[in-house]
């Protein structure tokens, strides 16, 4: 992998992430761009002890462009773009747009690809091990960050889950805090260590293995299962079987294998619904919409080496053409209710195999 640094016109920070080390990035932003006033600011609930971001210069930020003038496509034929370049590997810049800034964090944008078209499941094998180069490089250079206490790798696929550009991206979060459900994860975590002395991540992937009937793909280095209490109707986690607290931590094994099994759980994703797979809007089915996450360890976790990386892939769609809405008690208690028994869920990802 070779990796260059730029700024755009505005001052953001733009890296190019390429898989020849002969590749030149010396193109210029030449775009007129004010410099980016941010205002976001962190406000603590003292009622529920987390905090939120609010962020209202968001509010202008680019809605659903038509397909030629998006900003993550290359520059070319006259037309300028967030990516300075005719061409691209893998590309991440600081938001123009960012929910967090300077004291309260950062926020990234990674362009999975130059193809506009395409989905992170049309990626070869070797383009997806650039991705999780490029996820693992961020999470090491913002870990020296300041005000940057947990990196949140993630990817919001389809309108349904509120996309607002069609290219194939996702983002980098960098909290200045350790967010709520990770702060659960590390309570459940220290509870189960100080009843059981063991490691809660490893009994639960441990037993999902003994019980077999939620696992959708087991392989040498990673292993795919719907949870035993899975909140969305159809949702897998992704763990590698030497637990690791971040991506940096990850071994050359895992990292050659996972392209393989990742993209094979998008591409059975995008058959869940319609058997055939994807499909272009308008085409039947759209594509499945999902929202994937990385869940890594805050750097200064007393527990940060007993966390457990993984990735969360989960859909919001309960059926065909029928949406997940969060009601009354989902978004006023967070008590979820899931339509989809998760057994009923591995199986279908199961039948699914791609061919």
């Amino acid at each position: 992998m070779k990796k260059t640094a730029t700024r755009l016109a505005d001052g953001r920070e733009l890296i190019y992430y390429d898989a020849r080390d002969d590749a030149v990035r010396d193109a210029v932003d030449q775009r007129p761009l004010d410099p980016i006033s941010t205002r976001s600011e962190i406000r603590h609930d003292r009622l529920l002890g987390d905090d939120v971001a609010v962020a209202s210069h968001r509010q202008g930020r680019t809605y659903h462009p038509p397909a030629d003038e998006c900003p993550l496509c290359p520059s070319r034929d006259g037309r300028l773009s967030e990516i300075p370049a005719s061409d691209y590997d893998v590309v991440v810049f600081e938001n123009r747009f960012p929910s967090l800034a300077g004291d309260a964090g950062r926020c990234e944008v990674v362009c999975f690809t130059s193809d506009h078209d395409a989905s992170f499941a049309d990626l070869t094998a070797e383009q997806a091990a650039l991705v999780l180069d490029a996820w693992t490089d961020r999470t090491a250079e913002l870990a020296q960050l300041p005000s940057v206490e947990q990196v949140f790798c993630f990817e919001n696929r389809g309108r349904e889950i509120g996309v607002t550009l069609g290219h194939p991206h996702g983002q980098i979060y960098g909290y200045p805090f350790p967010t709520p459900r990770t702060r659960l994860m590390l309570r459940s975590l220290a509870e189960h260590r100080e009843r059981t002395g063991r490691n809660l991540f490893d009994d639960v992937v441990a037993e999902e293995r003994s019980d077999g009937s939620r696992i959708v793909l087991d392989g040498e280095h990673w292993t795919a299962f719907v949870p035993y209490a899975a909140h969305w109707p159809y949702e897998v986690h992704l763990y590698p079987k030497r637990r690791v607290p971040d991506l940096t931590a990850l071994d050359d094994a895992a990292r050659t294998e996972f392209p393989q099994m990742y993209l094979e759980l998008l591409k059975r994703f995008d058959r869940i619904f319609d058997g055939r797979g994807g499909g272009k809007e308008g085409e039947g089915e759209p594509p499945t919409p999902y929202i994937a996450a990385w869940h890594q360890a805050p750097f200064t976790a007393d527990d940060r080496e007993e966390f457990a990386l993984h990735l969360e892939l989960f859909t919001i769609r309960r059926t065909s053409g029928k949406l997940k809405f969060l009601a009354g008690s989902e978004s006023g208690m967070n008590v979820f209710i899931n339509d989809v028994p998760p057994e009923a869920a591995a199986e279908r990802l199961r039948e699914v195999a791609s061919k």
